[in-house]
């Protein structure tokens, strides 16, 4: 696969900040296949001291805010850290589902071997909001919008909601096929369906924070092409 142009990723930029629309497949830092290159990396080929202000799995597509200064990077930090950063994430998810600002609140505790679960005793606070955008025949479009920032938050309290994620077999989500959206499906000979999407089907949609100057600052990622495709086609056979 064809490496992105780091520049073409940009979404928006002024003298502290700039934020990318991240595709999937990529790190945001460093993993442990350090072969691969990674979003961090490919900002310093152009900014060398740039800092990534917070992390989106390597799955997950869409906005991703990073700081040219140190002091761009710790006045965002401290928003995070006081949650007032407003944070929007679609999800594609199994099943019908009508979410009207349905707020789950579940402590999430992250094992050594990567999967978190809910845990009431050892797990750390966990606040997510969830609203129906769009109901198709077995699937719904989901709005996500984090409180806290724990890692696979959505996608565990999504499955709490009996909403796993689209294709995420760690949270019991299940893949997604044509075949199974479209009536006289006819698959070529010798060829094996592949499912619509074959990550997540998680996007970060928007990002909303104040800039030092406390003005606003907005961006919203457009769908990548292999999200895009997969919204198209549960409209299309609703």
């Amino acid at each position: 696969m064809k490496r992105a142009s780091f520049k073409d990723l940009i979404i928006f930029e002024d003298e502290e900040y700039l934020l990318i629309n991240k595709p999937p497949y990529i790190s945001t830092l460093e993993d442990r296949d350090a072969t691969k290159t990674n979003i961090l990396e490919m900002a310093r080929e152009i900014y060398p001291e740039i800092k990534v202000c917070h992390r989106l799995d390597k799955e997950t597509s869409g906005v991703l805010a990073l700081a040219k200064t140190p002091e761009a990077y710790r006045h965002l930090s401290i928003q995070f850290e006081d949650r007032n950063v407003t944070k929007q994430y679609h999800a594609v998810v199994d099943g019908v589902h009508e979410f009207d600002g349905v707020d789950v609140y579940l402590p999430i505790y992250a094992s050594s071997d990567g999967i978190v679960k809910i845990d009431r005793q050892k797990g750390k606070i966990a606040e997510t909001i969830f609203n129906t955008i769009e109901v198709f025949k077995k699937h719904t479009l989901v709005a996500c919008y984090p409180i806290t920032g724990r890692m696979h938050q959505i996608r565990i309290h999504l499955t709490c909601l009996k909403a796993p994620i689209t294709c995420d077999g760690q949270y019991g989500g299940r893949p997604l096929y044509l075949s199974s959206l479209k009536k006289n499906f006819n698959l070529k000979h010798d060829t094996e369906e592949m499912p619509l999407i074959q990550r997540v089907a998680l996007h970060a949609r928007s990002l909303e924070f104040k800039n030092s100057e406390e003005k606003t600052i907005f961006a919203e990622a457009p769908y990548p092409k292999d999200f895009e495709v997969l919204v198209k086609q549960l409209k299309k056979y609703a």
